[in-house]
């Protein structure tokens, strides 16, 4: 059924739009040819929606936790997102992205009913102002978009942005069928891209910035209402008039990709600028005599600045003259291995630098960088104890926060520190996969070789890193940690926050839930009764090894009695105990 614009949709939107970008994201990559042939739309659109989605969390978590315990309206929820999407935005697709998203919280954000049931627009009721409010949105975010950039090219999301607010303006009805209108307007100009845009049609594709915005209106047409709307037709219109299959090294258009297009800038150049509206104005003029691509987006001090140059410097030095710039990102149009640079902090920078990938390169102070190791594992974990662990065995940890699952831009961050050729990525956890492959394209994209292993629970990771051998070549190894992850069945104990259904029945605040494979199969009154049952269930299909991985604060006393459980109940079957430290589950269990 038709839902409300409202904070919850907004969530719901965020969400959905994530897990779309996640999983179209490798496709989108593969269709990127304009305006370079970099091959990241897809993980800059996602990265862009993920720090959108972030801040929303974080606004509803704020109001959570507030004294008054209270509820984001929807101008606090669209307002975050803008800032989230601003702050994230990656990529000159995903920069765009940012500039629509702010232009609809413009508006959402001043007058737009905060509740009340969707009606047909003809009833004047509460949905004739939501859907008047999404026309009106869409419209403001594809003037904002237009004034952005420095010099529009039809065929591009900006096509694909204009059809979907046109289409809004035609339709009739509530807020639903408006988000339903605007995405099929934009489905059906993303078709019609390869005819506007020559170097589209030559390979055959439709446009990648665009076919991510229809992804990301797809996810507000389902949030509203209530029903996934038809996918995106297939992103390789043309595909089968190809001449020949893409290969590795090459574009959709079969031209190389070893260098930067031809006549076009080496660099690309994004940074966040703190600035006033008269000096951004003077930025624009200098960046756009320096390169192309140039988008400009934010405002109220907080600019986000993307272009292509050949005098990466230059750019760079343009923005300390404009402000403060900070998160600069540089970016050498160089094939496959795309080399980046991130200078973050809150001190201007100095001259940009970009660091070549061979050995023995410099670093970023001009001396010898570190040699790289050959193979190294990055493994997210949600206790310090597991964190100790794993660093005891050779591997980077990436601690999680209770409720602040990790981005991809900390991934990649522990890529990098992982300083290896080679890395082998441990998300353990299902709702970080999308999280982790988006990491791994972008270390991929500098130069690192990287395998995600699709953990779903730290005891998989633990069994995974068990069999890790550096000495054998990174697919057999990859192979077998897979394999060992994969033999691991886990579960974990938690307890009920409220009265709930579950696949086991109702439980109510306070039931301690015994989750087998991520499913509630257990629930129960006490810790150590409850796991024992969950254990018994497990070990009713065979095993060899039972893992405990024991919460914060959990007594050793429970550990002790459920080995003396499994000891006596389960000849054969060895167990070992960790202390995890992890907040939120008390117990976490893995039977190989």
């Amino acid at each position: 059924m038709p839902h409300t614009l409202d904070a919850d949709a907004v969530r719901t939107w965020c969400g959905l739009a994530l897990d779309a970008l996640g999983r179209a994201r490798a496709d989108i990559d593969a269709i990127n040819v304009y305006p370079v042939a970099d091959g990241d739309t897809g993980t800059n659109l996602y990265l862009t929606v993920e720090s959108a989605a972030r801040a929303v969390d974080a606004a509803f978590d704020g109001h959570a936790t507030s004294a008054a315990a209270s509820r984001p309206t929807l101008a606090d929820v669209v307002r975050a997102m803008a800032h989230g999407a601003l702050i994230g935005a990656r990529g000159n697709s995903g920069t765009i992205l940012a500039q629509l998203l702010r232009g609809m919280a413009d508006v959402l954000a001043d007058g737009t009913p905060d509740g009340g049931a969707d009606t047909d627009e003809a009833d004047g009721g509460p949905g004739a102002d939501e859907a008047d409010g999404l026309r009106r949105a869409l419209r403001r975010a594809v003037d904002l978009a237009y004034l952005a950039v420095a010099h529009p090219v039809e065929g591009t999301v900006l096509t694909v942005a204009v059809a979907a607010a046109e289409s809004a303006e035609r339709a009739t009805g509530g807020v639903a069928t408006v988000a339903r209108a605007a995405y099929e307007g934009a489905r059906t100009a993303l078709q019609a891209t390869p005819g506007q845009l020559d170097v589209l049609a030559r390979a055959g594709v439709v446009d990648a910035g665009g076919y991510g915005l229809v992804t990301v209106l797809g996810g507000l047409a389902q949030a509203l209402s209530g029903e996934a709307p038809e996918a995106p037709a297939p992103a390789r219109p043309g595909r089968d008039a190809l001449a020949s299959p893409v290969t590795h090294g090459q574009d959709l258009a079969g031209c190389s990709t070893d260098a930067a297009p031809d006549g076009g800038p080496a660099f690309e150049v994004i940074y966040l600028l703190e600035a006033d509206d008269t000096a951004v104005t003077a930025l624009r003029e200098r960046l756009d005599a320096l390169g192309d691509s140039l988008v400009v987006v934010g405002g109220d001090g907080l600019w986000n600045v993307h272009v292509h140059v050949d005098d990466a410097g230059a750019a760079v030095e343009a923005g300390i003259q404009a402000g403060r710039p900070y998160r600069i990102r540089i970016t050498h149009f160089d094939g496959a291995a795309v080399r980046k640079a991130g200078i973050d902090g809150p001190d201007r920078p100095g001259p940009a630098m970009v660091l070549p990938d061979q050995s023995g390169a410099q670093g970023p102070t001009g001396g010898p960088r570190a040699e790289r190791a050959p193979r190294a594992v990055v493994a997210v974990v949600p206790g310090d104890g597991l964190a100790a662990l794993c660093a005891e065995a050779g591997a980077t940890a990436v601690a999680t926060r209770p409720g602040e699952p990790p981005a991809s831009g900390e991934l990649v961050d522990a890529v990098r520190r992982a300083r290896a050729r080679e890395v082998v990525l441990l998300p353990n956890d299902t709702e970080l996969h999308h999280t982790a492959a988006a990491a791994a394209a972008q270390a991929r994209a500098e130069g690192v070789r990287v395998a995600v292993i699709p953990t779903r629970s730290a005891v998989q990771g633990i069994a995974a890193l068990a069999v890790h051998e550096p000495g054998r070549s990174f697919d057999e190894d990859v192979v077998a940690m897979t394999s060992a992850a994969g033999a691991t069945r886990y579960a974990e104990l938690a307890v009920a926050e409220r009265q709930s259904w579950t696949m086991a029945g109702v439980c109510q605040a306070g039931d301690v839930l015994g989750m087998i494979d991520g499913d509630v199969a257990v629930i129960g009154s006490e810790l150590a009764a409850t796991a024992e049952t969950v254990l018994d269930r497990m070990l009713a299909a065979g095993g060899e090894m039972v893992t405990l991985v024991l919460g914060a604060g959990l007594p050793d006393e429970v550990a002790e009695r459920l080995e003396r459980h499994v000891r006596e109940g389960h000849f054969a079957v060895d167990t070992v105990v960790y202390h995890g430290g992890q907040p939120t589950a008390p117990l976490i269990i893995g039977i190989e």
